[in-house]
C-alpha cells in the first residue's frame, strides 16, 4: 500500500505552524514535481515559470488553511492544475494555443524538447517523450500526472484528487490518455521511418509539420491499417516501462532561488483571481509585485534507473555569535556616561552538526578528479550484528531484510552496494542508520561509478529495459558503488529490502584506501567510469546520511534527519 512518509507529514505540520525551515523544505522538495507537471501540461510555454511561481506562492500563503496535513501533495498538485487552467483562460494563453495549432509555436522550446535534451534521451524513450506533443491540452494534464505516478512521485489517490474525481474515473482517464499516447508513438515512429512509407507521405501532404491532436487522428488511421508502417511499430515497449526509467527535468536556478526567498519570508499575499494574462495583470500577480532575484543554485538530476530530481538551494547561514560587550571599570564607562544597550542578549550559536543532510546531486563529469579528502583521526572499528560475510574479501554483508551491522569506534567505513535487478526488482526501501551515538558523516562516494551509470546501452547497475529499473524513493540521493562514511561513536546499519534484491557489504577502511578509491583514473577496461566524489568539509558541516536517527526503529527514520 502506498503511504506518504511520516517525515513529510511532520514537515507539513511544522510548516503550518510557521516554521520557516519547514516551509523552505517543502518548497525545495516539491518544486521539481510542480515544475514537471506544469511544464508538461503547458507544453513548455514561456509562461511555465510564472505559473510555477504563482503555484508555490499560493501554497506557501495557504498552508495555514490546509485541513489534512496528509493530503498536502494532493492539495499542492490540485493548485498547480488550477493555475494551469486559469492560465489557459487568459487571453495570452488563447493566442498561444492558436499559434500552436497553426504550427507557429517554437517547437524547440517545448517541454518534450527540454526533456529529451536535458535527460539525454534516445530510442524509444525519446519517441515516447516526443509523442506527448501530439496530445491535446486535457490529455497533457493527465499525462503529466500519470508520468509522476509512474515515477513514484504521486499515488493514484493523489492523481485522482488533482483531477477532481475518484480513483475509478481517474483510471479511465489515464487509460484513455495512455491509448492516445501509444497511438502518437506509432505516428512518431512511422514518420521517422527510413525509407518513408509513400502512402503515409501522401496522407501527410497537406500537413504543416506541427504535431497536433487533429493530425494524430488522421495519420494514425493510415498507420493502423498499413502493413509497411505496422512493421515499424511492432516492437514498441509499453510506455510504463519507458517512463519509469526517466528522470525529471531540472528546475531553472532562477525559479529555485526566487521561490526559496518566498518560502523564507512566507509573506507573498494570495491574489484573488489567480495568475492573469501577461501584460494585463502583471501588477496583480503576487510574484510580479516582488522581483525575483536570480542567485546561484545547484540544479541536480538523477537519470537512468533513478527518477528523482531536486534543486539544491543554499542552506540558511548558521546564526553568528554576537560579540560580547566589553565593560570597563573606568569612570568614562559609568552608567551616567554610557546609555544602556537596547540589544537583547545574543542566543548561543547552535552546533552545526547534523544540520547538513545529504540531498540529490548531479554526477560530476567523468574526467573531473575529486577534491582533496580531509584526513580525520582514526582508531579501531568493531563490527557486529546479524549478518553474513561477502565472498569478496570476507567483509560483513547484509543481504536480507532484517539483517544489520553495528559499527563501534572511530574511523572510515565503506558500504558497497549491490543491486541484483536480474533476480528481483520492486519497491526500494532505503537502508537506514539507527541508534546513533556520537557523530556520523558521509565523506565520499566512489567505486568508479554511480549506480545509474550505464554499463551497456540502456542498462545501468539499477536495471535494464528487460528487467525493469529499481526506483529510489522520492528525494533519495543516488548511490555510488562504494559509499564512504566516517564514524566517531556507534551506529547500526540496516538492510530494509522488500522488493528489489539488495546486497550491502560493510567494511572498515583506512584514509589511504578511501583516497585510492576516489582518485582511481577512469578506465573502462577495469569498469571505472568516473573519478570519485569528495563530500567531506573536514568539520561538522560535512553531510550526514539522509536516513539516520538516534532512535532505534529502522523503519521510522526521517529522510531529512537533523541529528
Amino acid at each position: 500500500m502506498y503511504a506518504r512518509p511520516t517525515y513529510e507529514v511532520e514537515t507539513v505540520l511544522a510548516a503550518m505552524a510557521g516554521d520557516r525551515d519547514a516551509i523552505d523544505e517543502l518548497v525545495r522538495s516539491h518544486l521539481p514535481l510542480v515544475y514537471n507537471i506544469v511544464g508538461r501540461a503547458m507544453n513548455g510555454h514561456p509562461d511555465v515559470d510564472d505559473v510555477v511561481q504563482e503555484t508555490m506562492a499560493r501554497v506557501v500563503t495557504g498552508l495555514s488553511g490546509l485541513r489534512d496535513p496528509g493530503s498536502f501533495r494532493s492539495w499542492l498538485v490540485a493548485i498547480a492544475l488550477n493555475q494551469v487552467r486559469e492560465w489557459r483562460q487568459a487571453p495570452g494563453a488563447a493566442l498561444a494555443a492558436i499559434d500552436e495549432a497553426m504550427g507557429l509555436a517554437d517547437a524547440a522550446s517545448d517541454f518534450a524538447t527540454l526533456t529529451v535534451t536535458r535527460l539525454g534521451l534516445s530510442g524509444q524513450r525519446k519517441e515516447a517523450t516526443e509523442a506527448a506533443r501530439w496530445l491535446d491540452a486535457d490529455d497533457r494534464e493527465v499525462l503529466a500526472l500519470w508520468w509522476m505516478e509512474v515515477a513514484g512521485e504521486l499515488a493514484r489517490t493523489e492523481l485522482a484528487a488533482a483531477l477532481g474525481t475518484n480513483e475509478q474515473h481517474a483510471a479511465v482517464r489515464v487509460q484513455r490518455t495512455k491509448g492516445r499516447l501509444e497511438t502518437a508513438r506509432a505516428v512518431v515512429r512511422a514518420l521517422a521511418a527510413r525509407p518513408p512509407c509513400r502512402e503515409l507521405a501522401a496522407v501527410a501532404q497537406t500537413w504543416n509539420g506541427a504535431p497536433s491532436d487533429l493530425w494524430r487522428k488522421r495519420l494514425s488511421r493510415h498507420v493502423r491499417d498499413c502493413p509497411v508502417c505496422g512493421e515499424h511499430v511492432s516492437d514498441l515497449v509499453p510506455a510504463e516501462r519507458l517512463l519509469a526509467g526517466l528522470g525529471l527535468v531540472a528546475v531553472p536556478a532562477g525559479i529555485a532561488a526566487g521561490l526559496l526567498e518566498i518560502a523564507r519570508t512566507a509573506a507573498a499575499p494570495i491574489v484573488k483571481g489567480g495568475l492573469l494574462a501577461k501584460g494585463k495583470a502583471a501588477a496583480g500577480s503576487a510574484l510580479a509585485a516582488k522581483p525575483i532575484a536570480v542567485t546561484a543554485a545547484g540544479v541536480t538530476l538523477i537519470a537512468g534507473g533513478a527518477v528523482v530530481v531536486q534543486t539544491l538551494l543554499p542552506e540558511p547561514a548558521p546564526p553568528r555569535r554576537a560579540t560580547p560587550a566589553v565593560v570597563s571599570s573606568s569612570p568614562a564607562s559609568s552608567p551616567a556616561s554610557s546609555p544602556p544597550s537596547s540589544r537583547r542578549p545574543a542566543r548561543p550559536a547552535r552546533s552545526p552538526y547534523g544540520l547538513t543532510v545529504d540531498a540529490v546531486d548531479q554526477a560530476p563529469p567523468k574526467n573531473r578528479p575529486p577534491a582533496p579528502l580531509p584526513r580525520r583521526p582514526a582508531g579501531t572499528l568493531a563490527i557486529g550484528g546479524k549478518h553474513g560475510y561477502s565472498r569478496y574479501g570476507g567483509a560483513p554483508s547484509i543481504t536480507h531484510r532484517g539483517d544489520y551491522v553495528t559499527v563501534t569506534g572511530r574511523g572510515y567505513v565503506q558500504v558497497r552496494w549491490g543491486i541484483l535487478y536480474r533476480n528481483r526488482v520492486g519497491p526500494f526501501p532505503p537502508a537506514t542508520w539507527t541508534g546513533l551515538k556520537g557523530k556520523l558523516f558521509h565523506v565520499a562516494s566512489g567505486g568508479g561509478r554511480r549506480m545509474d551509470d550505464e554499463q551497456a546501452p540502456g542498462v545501468t547497475w539499477m536495471g535494464s529495459p528487460e528487467t525493469g529499473f529499481a526506483r529510489l524513493p522520492r528525494g533519495q540521493q543516488q548511490m555510488w558503488q562504494n559509499e564512504f562514511y566516517y564514524l566517531d561513536g556507534r551506529v547500526t546499519f540496516h538492510n530494509n529490502e522488500s522488493g528489489t534484491d539488495i546486497d550491502l557489504t560493510v567494511a572498515p577502511k583506512s584514509w589511504q584506501e578511501v583516497w585510492a578509491d576516489l582518485s582511481a583514473r577512469p578506465d573502462p577496461a577495469k569498469g571505472i567510469v568516473r573519478y570519485g566524489l569528495t563530500r567531506d568539509t573536514g568539520d561538522d558541516r560535512a553531510p550526514v546520511p539522509q536516513y539516520v536517527t538516534r532512535a532505534a526503529n529502522p523503519e521510522r527514520v526521517p529522510q531529512r534527519s537533523r541529528v
